[in-house]
């Protein structure tokens, strides 16, 4: 499935722009364009460490978004997670085929195979592989939450990229603004009062979820719903604490709010944490507010640093 390849994509009119690099001049320890697979130039990532001690320490796992086709892993969405090096976590950054270069499922292959390479390399960087949390915006948000609900699908995981012998799940998930159900996503924007554009459908043979999965979603309904986070979920998924705001035009609201009630259906309430915040569109800057990131931080602490 994943060596169908998309044709370069041209810039879809609801997806973000590309973000500015990242400043981390002030991250002492740090270990950049690290590999983690040899299939692609994409599977590599940037591992920061708090500025003290030998750990174990924590992972957060930083997932960038941008449509499934675009930005990168040194670009400014990683500041928020940065700021969890102050309360002793390490940060592992990385990049993952994009749509152009590979279609799904390849993103989630990438991103269970940094996972293992993590934990098998947990003692050479100081991480400790039994408390990992997975936190990402928009495709990034998509990313994690496949990390959180689908650990052990065989068909998910490409163990030939390296380390085998690890598991790739994770013990908590943030998730920002994320799509889930790319087939109900018009519906959805249209029932917020924020119907897409004429060209901006993402039921369109251009849309970033068509070029993800090689074909225009309505005429894949079957991979669509293999593309889809839900499809995974048990009772044994992780905490989950999910944001998204009332008036993201991009991605629609009820993505978060559908996911969080089929995680309480599956797991219970106290799996799952839902906030929405009034009135925000996607990536407002409001996720990224210090007094947002604390509620996040809080969180993961809760769960990761018992």
């Amino acid at each position: 499935m994943n060596d169908n390849r998309a044709t370069d994509p041209r810039p879809h009119p609801g997806a973000p722009g590309p973000h500015p690099p990242a400043n981390t001049d002030h991250v002492r320890r740090k270990f950049l364009d690290i590999p983690y697979a040899s299939l692609s130039p994409s599977q590599r990532f940037d591992i920061y460490l708090p500025d003290e001690g030998a750990g174990p320490f924590p992972v957060i796992v930083s997932i960038h978004g941008g449509a499934f086709k675009e930005c990168d892993k040194a670009d400014a969405q990683v500041m928020p997670m940065l700021e969890g090096l102050k309360r002793g976590y390490a940060v592992a950054a990385i990049n993952y085929r994009l749509s152009w270069e590979a279609t799904f499922p390849a993103l989630v292959h990438d991103a269970k195979a940094a996972v293992r390479w993590i934990r098998a390399n947990a003692d050479r960087y100081g991480f400790d592989g039994r408390r990992i949390a997975a936190w990402g915006g928009s495709a990034g948000a998509y990313l994690a939450t496949m990390l959180g609900t689908s650990a052990g699908v065989a068909e998910l995981e490409d163990l030939t990229l390296g380390n085998p012998d690890q598991p790739s799940n994770v013990q908590a998930v943030v998730a920002w603004f994320g799509p889930t159900d790319f087939l109900k996503m018009d519906e959805w924007l249209s029932e917020s009062g924020l119907p897409p554009l004429p060209g901006t459908e993402h039921s369109g043979p251009d849309s970033p979820e068509s070029l993800l999965l090689g074909r225009q979603i309505t005429e894949v309904p079957d991979l669509v719903r293999a593309a889809n986070p839900e499809t995974y979920i048990t009772p044994a998924v992780p905490p989950f604490f999910l944001q998204h705001g009332t008036a993201d035009a991009v991605v629609p609201v009820q993505s978060s709010i559908h996911l969080a009630e089929a995680l309480a259906r599956a797991a219970g309430r106290d799996k799952v944490q839902l906030e929405l915040l009034e009135g925000a569109g996607h990536a407002d800057p409001r996720f990224e507010a210090p007094e947002n990131i604390k509620k996040v931080l809080d969180f993961l602490d809760r769960h990761l640093m018992k």
